[in-house]
């Protein structure tokens, strides 16, 4: 039978061997090892990982993600549906929880928008009586203009959680190239400053409506950064925090491309 070494692995099934050594760590895809030590894996190893990957961008944790592979391993087809379908019916529930903040947090971008838009132009300098700092809240629209991003409503409870998750990433491939020119794209532009575990990118409002959507998508395949959107007159800052083990990610993402 033949066997693969990680780098091997890795490159076929475009997974950073840094992943592939998490995800032994975490019991998700065991290795055999050489007499002197190195990994190998068997192609059941490529099955394996593209059962977590399909599982990862459902938006399963890692732990969940243990148990369905018990079920892959050793039930049967409608053993796995039974235990699946609960699983996604819950991700599905908190995703249209997420969209209805961001629909909220759109509908507010848009109100301070149109206030803004409708102050006169003065020369003096603003003040508390232009009344853009305090915007009168339209019907059925909320005023918050922070927004949170978290991957799980039990994130959302514990905003630190992004602190102890997995470094590790679903997208593979052409995936990550992809997310990696949306982003640099977006922020064209923007200022970045440094801040304790990560950056404050400051650029133009306009821009809230999609870096919030491609925000809510990063966090799916990446629940290890912190996500903060914040509008800010006619700025918009974003903030993005990562673990230490996240921090070239999170440079290679948000950092300058220059």
């Amino acid at each position: 039978m033949s066997t693969m070494r990680i780098s091997q692995l890795a490159e076929r099934c475009g997974v950073p061997a840094t992943t592939l050594r998490f995800y032994e760590g975490a019991g998700l895809l065991p290795a055999d090892r050489t007499a002197s030590g190195y990994r190998v894996y068997g192609e059941g190893a490529v099955d394996r990982l593209a059962f977590i990957g399909a599982a990862k961008h459902l938006g399963l944790p890692l732990e969940e993600i243990g148990e369905l592979l018990a079920v892959w391993g050793a039930g049967s087809c409608a053993d796995l549906k039974a235990d699946l379908r609960p699983r996604i019916a819950a991700r599905l529930d908190e995703a249209g929880q997420r969209a209805a903040e961001l629909t909220s947090f759109t509908a507010s971008l848009h109100t301070a928008l149109e206030h803004l838009d409708a102050l006169p132009d003065r020369t003096s300098p603003c003040d508390p009586e232009c009344g853009f700092l305090t915007p009168p809240a339209p019907t059925g629209a909320s005023r918050a203009v922070d927004v949170v991003l978290s991957p799980s409503r039990q994130a959302a409870e514990d905003t630190e959680s992004w602190r102890t998750a997995p470094v590790a990433c679903s997208l593979t491939g052409d995936g990550i190239g992809e997310r990696t020119a949306q982003w640099h794209q977006l922020l064209d532009g923007a200022v970045g400053q440094d801040i304790p575990g990560g950056l404050r990118l400051t650029l133009p409002a306009a821009r809230a409506g999609d870096v919030a959507a491609l925000a809510a998508a990063e966090q799916q395949c990446c629940p290890f950064f912190d996500l903060r959107l914040h509008l800010d007159g006619q700025d918009l800052h974003l903030e993005v925090r990562a673990a230490a083990d996240g921090a070239d990610l999170l440079t290679a993402l948000f950092g300058p491309t220059a």
